[in-house]
């Protein structure tokens, strides 16, 4: 299984970015799919994750609603939608993969991880 992550950049604080993420080598509708970020403070953290189906997902409290996951089972896409970023949001981001969770924050859970794609949010 590999994933591979796209859509970061650089943007002004306040705007939006979507962040996309394909699986190949796999059944992609029976992963449950996550987001986690690396910063200079924290090597991985936790932005929210989406059920295989796609019918629940769940987010770490600093989304505070402005991110939202969702998943495309016919195309093997998860999305990461982000608006009103801020300048805090300045990371790498990576998608992950489990086969074995329904929803989880926890990283070890997960299987497989992408490489990630950076996304920067000036001030």
């Amino acid at each position: 299984v590999q994933l591979q992550a796209s859509g970061g950049g650089l943007v002004q604080s306040g705007n939006s970015l979507r962040l996309s993420c394909v699986l190949s080598g796999g059944n992609f509708a029976t992963y449950t799919m996550a987001w986690f970020r690396r910063t200079p403070a924290k090597e991985r953290e936790f932005v929210g994750a989406i059920t295989r189906s796609g019918d629940r997902t769940y987010y770490e409290d600093f989304v505070k609603g402005r991110f939202t996951i969702s998943r495309d089972n016919t195309e093997n896409t998860v999305s990461l939608q982000m608006n009103n970023l801020e300048f805090e949001d300045t990371a790498l981001y990576y998608c992950a993969a489990s086969k074995w969770v329904t929803l989880s924050g926890r990283s070890h859970q997960y299987d497989y991880w992408g490489r990630g794609t950076q996304v920067t949010v000036s001030s």
